[in-house]
């Protein structure tokens, strides 16, 4: 016999948390992001990176790379950027990373996407308003291939935190359409 049972979209979405996750829960982000050569070019100007492979066309074609490498910072940003709609929309701040690694070189015109799992989670001592959340993600090209992975740990809200409210401004008139 066949489950029919359909479990609806909530009518407001707000995003996990801390009572949400549990170990080896696994997030996959529901967008991909096409990296562009302008997204590369501006986030290695803005952060004054001088490497030339990221920025110089002709310089990178020296290298066994043949083109611009997209900086790995934007890699890390912009997969840490895909996985908090999932993971931490509702964390109050970033307490650690670590073993950051980069196995496979992203090039404009790849896409990716964020896998994310739960590691632990744990009460916190001194906010009873928060849990601590360790997750690991990976960020994927459109090939399947790894691109980044990392460990994080963050601070979370918990549902009851006054934090955790709608912040969304009452309307001061009635629809006019």
């Amino acid at each position: 016999m066949t489950d029919t049972t359909t479990v609806q979209a909530p009518k407001e979405w707000r995003g996990r948390y801390f009572e949400d996750m549990e170990v080896g829960d696994v997030y996959r982000s529901r967008l991909g992001r096409t990296i562009e050569q302008t997204d590369n070019t501006w986030f290695t100007l803005l952060t004054c990176n001088t490497n030339q492979v990221h920025f110089n066309s002709e310089f990178a074609a020296a290298t066994e790379f043949k083109e611009p490498l997209v900086n790995s910072c934007l890699t890390l940003s912009i997969v840490v950027g895909l996985s908090v709609a999932d993971t931490s929309e509702n964390a109050m701040a970033n307490l650690g990373w670590d073993s950051i690694s980069m196995p496979t070189p992203v090039f404009a015109g790849d896409t990716l996407w964020a896998e994310s799992e739960v590691l632990s989670t744990r009460e916190s001592k001194s906010r009873p308003h928060q849990g601590i959340v360790s997750i690991r993600t990976r960020g994927v090209n459109q090939r399947g291939e790894t691109v980044v992975e990392y460990l994080r740990t963050f601070m979370m809200y918990r549902r009851s935190a006054p934090q955790a409210v709608s912040r969304f401004p009452e309307p001061a008139s009635d629809w006019r359409v």
